[in-house]
């Protein structure tokens, strides 16, 4: 399997295509990063250093991937984290290019905007560009709750409505909508869920929420989502490999009183999945 992952790039700590390119590789699957921004860390820390690459240099580094003849061998397009407006007529049209070459190629974006603690954290613009023009050329999305009520003018607060609010997206465009970082009231105390639907019906997974903030975790969970659901083709199998690593990368970084993630630490955990969670069929 081959992915084509369109992301920023972070010198230290693992956000963006630095936080998914390993994971990616450690299941057995060949990366083509594309890079977006290159900055010294990520922006969590309030200062960074570095460029954001002008969307015509990164049409470049495309252009010059298509020209060696990549474009028929991607299996999936994975972008996440937009640090400006331009870029996303670079991706669209990156999606259309390597979907002519492999019609059977799949486009994965998380469309990054913010959370309900922190609201919008992307330049004004950014959640209207991905509602109207990035989404609806998507096979797969991966917001989280806060972002899916952006995306659909919803507030999903419980399981019906968050159920709701995805199949509006999948009215989008997108067939396969994972929402990650469901919350709701009703919820045993002490956990968080992730929900997936596409057109086989939809699964939610239940973890231990951790009270600790893992810059880069939705990163690593886009990525390794789209791999095992490309590959497996059963949303409820790509969920629970991805709850599994994605929980024990977490832990383990927790565990170590470091700020960024783990990511080398945790690799087993990505090769072999404990599978500790069982997804729930809920339609």
């Amino acid at each position: 399997m081959k992915v084509l992952s369109i992301q920023s790039v972070v010198a230290h700590g693992h956000v963006g295509n630095s936080a998914a390119v390993f994971p990616l590789q450690r299941i057995g699957v060949e990366v083509v990063p594309i890079p977006t921004v290159n900055f010294s860390n990520h922006t969590g820390y309030g200062a960074w250093r570095g460029p954001l690459i002008p969307p015509p240099d990164v049409a470049e580094i495309l252009l010059g991937v298509e020209e060696r003849g990549i474009f028929p061998q991607v299996d999936a397009v994975l972008s996440g984290y937009q640090g400006g407006a331009g870029i996303a007529d670079v991706i669209v049209d990156a999606v259309r290019r390597v979907k002519a070459a492999n019609p059977a190629a799949v486009y994965a974006c998380d469309p990054v905007m913010g959370n309900a603690k922190s609201g919008c954290f992307v330049a004004p613009e950014i959640p209207e560009l991905l509602r109207d023009r990035v989404v609806p050329v998507a096979d797969i999305i991966t917001p989280n709750q806060f972002e899916l009520g952006f995306l659909t003018g919803t507030e999903p607060v419980s399981i019906d409505s968050t159920l709701a609010s995805a199949d509006l997206a999948r009215a989008m465009g997108p067939s396969t909508v994972l929402v990650t970082s469901v919350e709701r009231q009703d919820r045993e105390e002490g956990t968080i869920e992730m929900l997936v639907v596409d057109g086989a019906g939809a699964w939610l997974v239940t973890t231990p929420h951790l009270p600790f903030k893992a810059n880069g975790s939705g990163d690593v969970t886009a990525a390794l989502f789209t791999a095992h659901y490309v590959q497996t083709k059963d949303a409820a199998v790509a969920l629970e490999r991805t709850a599994s690593s994605v929980f024990d990368l977490i832990d383990l970084t927790y565990r170590s009183g470091e700020r960024e993630l783990r990511l080398v630490q945790a690799q087993e955990f990505y090769a072999a999945p404990r599978m500790q969670f069982k997804a729930e069929q809920v339609r």
